[in-house]
């Protein structure tokens, strides 16, 4: 039986650097790499490649391009990843001198958004993106539609009118998927006001890509969505409902991974996306604290957390992190971790293994807690017809105490969520003190 299935591409990769301060670490290159295999890409070769005079045509110096040429061609490459910012006329001309196509940063993790989207609001956001990221390429990557060449000059090439028709037919698609996406806002306002209305607390999944946010969501909610050891496991937003221990029913939101130098287009693209964690009741920051890069991957995640506050206008919700993967610590590490985690950072934290399950229920615990604070205190005397009341206080408040009096009446201690007050004097209003 012959195999039809076609060969992978191969591809061959750079990272460019320019001073010591942003030479890429061991785990910046095992990043890279990751990334070019979650293309579907069969990765020839990969290394740091130190620029000492930047070339503006081609950003690279004589050397570092010839020898990168004669890896593509010795390898059989048909990609070459730049993996650092190409302007428009960089890409095109490294195209021309090596021969393949040339994709950088922003370019390899839009290709791997555009395999991963499944979801109709998901293909939305990544077509977006892509169409703001090419608008900038038109020379590049039009030359196909070219109707006009000038004479023998340098200003030979696309004639201007063809240029301005490509760009207003661009235009009009993004109009167009600018509208959709504000239609996805508009229902998911409708679904977040629906969750508000029903008192469920939203907890939201944010962090690094490949920080384990999908297997614990699977932990927690017993969800089954696709997790894997790659970037961008995970880019539709998957809501998933869970028990808490005291607060019962929650809902908890896994959303798509952050990443160092994450492109402006998918924060603009994915606004209908990443608001759902913006406005969420709690953001539970899960951190690989395995990873040597951990501290400067977690600076990443509030970098782009304050440019989401910026751009929509929505303060940060109360935060925690988790700190994940203690499976692969050493105990020195775990033990010291954990203490640090009782109390001697800012943020609240848990130490955690989303794999075997090891410190999930304290985590369960430290997000009712912080949900609860803050919260009201009320006494209450419940008679025997107040017994939907006395049911309502046990699923949705934490009971501090409860005791029969000798009326027949029960005397309770409840702690309430301020919101979760409102709605039980919502549905009580017999029971709210004068």
């Amino acid at each position: 039986m012959i195999d039809r299935t076609p060969a992978p591409e191969v591809a061959g990769a750079i990272i460019p650097w320019f001073t010591p301060a942003n030479r890429p670490t061991e785990d910046r290159l095992e990043e890279t790499s990751g990334l070019v295999e979650a293309l579907g890409c069969d990765l020839a070769f990969l290394r740091a490649e130190h620029v000492r005079k930047v070339n503006s045509s081609v950003l690279l110096s004589g050397g570092i391009l010839e020898r990168l040429a004669d890896d593509l061609k010795q390898n059989d490459c048909t990609i070459a990843v730049i993996d650092g910012d190409l302007t428009p006329v960089q890409q095109r001309n490294l195209e021309r001198k090596l021969e393949v196509k040339v994709i950088d940063r922003t370019g390899l993790i839009l290709e791997i958004f555009g395999l991963r989207a499944r979801t109709k609001e998901g293909r939305l956001q990544v077509e977006l993106a892509r169409l703001l990221y090419e608008r900038s390429r038109l020379v590049r990557t039009w030359t196909h539609l070219e109707r006009q060449r000038g004479g023998g000059g340098f200003l030979s090439g696309p004639g201007e009118s063809q240029l301005e028709a490509d760009r207003r037919m661009l235009d009009d698609k993004i109009l167009r998927l600018r509208r959709d996406l504000d239609d996805v806002k508009r229902t998911r306002a409708v679904q977040r006001s629906g969750r508000k209305r029903s008192g469920k607390p939203v907890i939201a999944l944010v962090g690094y890509t490949n920080a384990g946010k999908s297997t614990l969501f699977n932990r927690i909610s017993g969800a089954n969505v696709f997790a894997r050891d790659m970037p961008f496991a995970t880019l539709d937003p998957t809501i998933r409902r869970f028990d808490l221990p005291t607060l019962g029913e929650a809902a908890l939101i896994d959303t798509v991974g952050f990443i160092t130098d994450l492109p402006t287009h998918l924060i603009d693209s994915f606004q209908a996306t990443l608001e759902e964690a913006m406005q969420a009741d709690l953001l539970v920051h899960v951190r690989d604290r395995s990873s040597p890069s951990d501290v400067d991957q977690a600076e990443d995640v509030m970098i782009v957390l304050d440019q989401l506050e910026k751009e929509t206008g929505l303060p940060l919700p109360p935060m925690i992190e988790v700190w994940n993967k203690a499976d692969l610590l050493t105990d020195d590490k775990a033990d010291a971790l954990s203490f640090a985690a009782r109390g001697t950072v800012e943020t609240p934290a848990v130490l955690v293994s989303a794999l075997t399950g090891r410190g999930v229920e304290e985590l369960l615990d430290l997000i009712e807690a912080v949900l609860l604070k803050g919260a009201s205190e009320i006494q209450l005397v419940l008679g025997a017809q107040d017994g939907r009341a006395r049911a309502w206080l046990h699923q949705n408040g934490e009971v501090i105490s409860e005791s029969a009096l000798e009326t027949g009446n029960v005397a309770m201690s409840v702690r309430l969520a301020n919101d979760r007050l409102g709605q039980f004097y919502a549905h009580f209003p017999g029971l709210k003190p004068d």
